[in-house]
């Protein structure tokens, strides 16, 4: 694993990304229903709940999937100086990353495409649009 990665713990507000579910309302009302009865805060509680009971139901199949994948798991933050030193070694970075990556706001579209050859997110990137729509064609 890089130095420069770091594990993620399961947070909300800044640390996460909004997304939109459609649910019947069947399931909709048996959600209200034990929000209402005490057993959750809130309908958010409940999904995020659910959804970590389904993550830790096939944690090890995601783990043994990270290891085959050779994915860095967590919050990877690139730099400018860690792809300028790669550009000067002559080698191109394969970014593989199970979790969050950050781009630094000062590095350009020629410096990214330059230094890397290719990059997988599964979780989200963050990174200037110039950046992203540099990068594309490397995104798998």
């Amino acid at each position: 694993m890089t130095n420069n990665v770091h594990p993620l713990r399961p947070r909300g507000g800044s640390d996460s990304e909004k997304i939109t579910v459609n649910l019947g309302y069947v399931d909709l009302g048996h959600i209200d229903l034990l929000v209402e009865d005490g057993f959750y805060s809130n309908r958010t509680d409940f999904i995020r709940t659910a959804i970590r009971n389904q993550i830790e139901r096939h944690a090890e199949a995601s783990r043994q999937s990270v290891v085959r994948r050779s994915l860095d798991l967590g919050l990877r933050s690139i730099s400018s100086a860690e792809l300028e030193a790669a550009r000067a070694a002559g080698r191109m970075l394969d970014i593989r990353v199970l979790g969050l990556v950050t781009f630094a706001p000062d590095i350009t579209p020629e410096l990214a495409r330059a230094s890397i050859g290719s990059i997988s997110v599964l979780g989200a990137l963050q990174a200037s649009a110039e950046v992203k729509a540099a990068l594309a064609d490397r995104m798998a």
